[in-house]
């Protein structure tokens, strides 16, 4: 279907934070925008005060006409929705154009100059810093990000601009649609085995992924992964790391809550870059985002200006309360070396303090997959606290637990194991120095009322 002959876009799972940032793009252009979700939302509800109709059942009644015309209607849905889906079988058997959200981000990349970071990790934040970086440059940029920039109170910009910033996700091979100008690659560690199955069929969806970069373009890749790109003639490759690499740092200052860092570059080097959301893991993700807004044309002012004005992703590395007494924030890391780098980060923070995780483990096949190397991960903190497993999509595996990471701690660390129910009165009923919640399920929905409680104290 031509862009141009559709007038409405019906979404099936439209609460989703990709999602709502394509549902955002189409009521923008003044489309017909509607759709389903399970739950209402924070998300949901701001989307339906934007012009969006979302209803909650599955009920094709529900649907509004404008929606019902194959000729003229575009249907997206997630992945996380099942094929018996009545909404989405009513679709497939009246032939409508049903695509992923990853095929429409796909479109985008052919209409726009597609910059694109990809990995296991550290894609959220590193797309949203080269977002921010370009839309305040003369360049500009569209974008649509993995998670809620706090600079920008949304997901998604939109403006003239040929660029497109695109978080580019692995998960079910959605990156493969896209056809990047440039991307980034910031880690693979093997993640979606429930998918992939295998170490090396992971790699190899992320050697598949460089060779749709397009020629003229870029691939800046983090120094020491174990995938092998395989880049079309005329791709140039460049490499980056904290303090090697053709972009690097040198010079890196943490004091009094702040880090400044000079960046190291083969086009030009820039001097005094001071991060303005100060985290250590922040200096290699500022060091690609900067690379990839550089190689468009950035100037070193409008690099520095953007990573000193840049102020995070809400629940990456979420800072809540921070005073002498009293530091609490929440953290998305749910994977095992994403939680290691927000540990590490935290404990380079604050040296002498005792620090508290509460960590809610996300998917049944994840915890089997990867317990003892989160064990390990969350060893480094002081106190763990860990809540059942959050399910998602998945059901329940025999003998999957949270206890096979709580058993797998380290002997100094002190351990506890609590419903996700009793989180509240557990906050209430201690005292903390540095509290962290961790996780990507929905133990997130009560750090509102936590910081409430701590506050209160």
């Amino acid at each position: 279907m031509n862009a141009k002959d559709i007038h409405a876009v019906y979404f099936i799972g439209a609460g989703g934070i990709g999602m709502s940032a394509i549902a955002r793009y189409f009521i923008k252009r003044g489309l017909v925008v509607a759709g389903y979700d399970k739950t209402p939302s924070d998300l949901t509800r701001q989307l339906e005060r934007e012009g969006m109709l979302i209803h909650y059942e599955e009920n094709l009644d529900e649907i509004p006409h404008a929606c019902k015309q194959p000729q003229s209607s575009l249907i997206i849905y997630t992945p996380a929705i099942p094929a018996d889906h009545k909404e989405l079988v009513f679709f497939r058997e009246n032939g409508f154009e049903i695509q992923k959200r990853a095929q429409v981000l796909g479109t985008l990349t052919r209409e726009h100059k597609g910059l694109c970071v990809a990995g296991t990790h550290g894609k959220t934040t590193t797309s949203t810093m080269c977002a921010h970086i370009m839309h305040q440059s003369h360049l500009d940029c569209n974008a649509f990000l993995g998670g809620i920039s706090k600079n920008y109170g949304t997901n998604y910009i939109l403006s003239d601009s040929d660029f497109v910033v695109i978080e580019a996700d692995e998960f079910d091979r959605s990156f493969h649609w896209l056809r990047p100008w440039m991307s980034v690659i910031t880690s693979t560690d093997p993640d979606h085995l429930d998918i992939y199955g295998t170490k090396e069929a992971y790699l190899e969806s992320f050697r598949h992924y460089t060779t749709l970069i397009q020629p003229g373009g870029a691939l800046i890749i983090h120094r020491g992964l174990e995938m092998q790109e395989s880049l079309q003639e005329g791709v140039r490759r460049y490499d980056y790391a904290l303090s090697e690499g053709d972009f690097h740092a040198e010079n890196i200052r943490i004091e009094n809550g702040g880090i400044t860092f000079d960046f190291i570059s083969p086009i030009e080097s820039v001097k005094d870059v001071e991060l303005g959301q100060p985290i250590p893991i922040n200096i290699e993700n500022g060091i690609a985002a900067m690379a990839m807004a550089q190689l468009n044309g950035c100037t070193a002012d409008e690099l520095r200006y953007g990573m000193k004005t840049y102020g995070g992703v809400d629940r990456r590395f979420d800072f809540k309360i921070k005073t002498d007494r009293l530091v609490f924030l929440s953290d998305y890391a749910h994977h095992p070396k994403e939680i290691y780098q927000s540990a590490r980060s935290i404990r380079e923070l604050y040296k002498n303090r005792r620090i508290t995780a509460i960590f809610q483990p996300h998917l049944y096949t994840r915890t089997r997959d990867f317990y003892r190397e989160f064990a390990e991960a969350l060893s480094q903190l002081d106190e763990v606290v860990l809540t059942e497993i959050y399910p998602a999509r998945e059901e329940p595996i025999e003998g999957v637990t949270s206890q096979l990471i709580y058993d797998n701690l380290a002997p100094g660390v002190k351990k506890e194991l609590i419903n996700k129910a009793d989180v509240i009165d557990y906050v209430k009923s201690r005292d903390f120095d540095v509290l962290i919640v961790l996780g990507a399920g929905d133990l997130d929905n009560m750090v509102p009322q936590i910081t409430k409680i701590l506050q209160q104290k």
